[in-house]
């Protein structure tokens, strides 16, 4: 029997506890509707407020009552997801940067799995599948790592693109796509964006490595 055919949903950053209610019901429906076998979280599963390097809400929720939000609000995603790979986003790292800067060994820090409670996800900083790599993207954009990687590029970490551009040469082809995200607009913790154009609400569904489709939630905010 040959080699199954990888067909891999995309999920945008989450940043719980502030998620829109009806992505993951939108996710969980392209998920379905491509007969995915693989789920790849893009990074910034977390938020991380109480930490951000933005100016904190100062009527905000306190870390411990952060964190605890985010926990149960991902264990749903692990409930629909329990196999899957995380990359890590910049939020997610936060709590690693602020413990390097106050020189905790790494010994002292636990396992995002561990702390989060999702033994089934695997957190990794780069994925490749099927030639294409994914990144959470804080070097720029899809199109300019695709170019500079020469290669195919899924990433996030920019809320407002959602789009896939391919490149096609002599002898190669490859894509850069942006996923977009499942981010509320209008939670606290994206005050820093308040000015930005609004968040383009959507994920990505890769198939073989050759097939790249964004996928835009209804503009009603309901994850049919």
């Amino acid at each position: 029997m040959g080699k199954r055919t990888s067909r891999i949903l995309v999920v945008g950053d989450l940043h719980e506890p502030f998620c829109l209610d009806g992505y993951l019901k939108f996710c969980k429906s392209r998920y379905k509707k491509w007969d995915c076998n693989q789920v790849i979280f893009i990074g910034d599963v977390l938020d991380n407020h109480f930490l951000s390097y933005h100016e904190s809400d100062p009527d905000g929720d306190g870390g411990s009552l952060e964190l605890k939000k985010a926990i149960k609000r991902l264990s749903r995603w692990y409930k629909a997801f329990p196999k899957a790979h995380v990359i890590i986003g910049n939020h997610d790292r936060m709590p690693r940067r602020k413990a390097h800067t106050g020189m905790v060994p790494s010994a002292w820090i636990r396992d995002y799995s561990e702390v989060l409670g999702t033994p089934g996800w695997k957190f990794v900083e780069r994925l490749v599948v099927d030639d294409v790599q994914y990144i959470h993207g804080e070097g720029g954009t899809a199109r300019n790592r695709q170019t500079k990687d020469m290669m195919s590029t899924v990433q996030g970490h920019l809320h407002t693109q959602a789009y896939t551009d391919w490149k096609v040469g002599a002898q190669f082809r490859t894509f850069g796509m942006q996923v977009g995200c499942g981010v509320d607009h209008e939670a606290y913790a994206m005050s820093y964006a308040k000015n930005f154009p609004k968040p383009a609400i959507g994920c990505g569904i890769v198939v073989g490595g050759q097939l790249a489709v964004n996928c835009l939630m209804p503009l009603d905010g309901k994850g049919r």
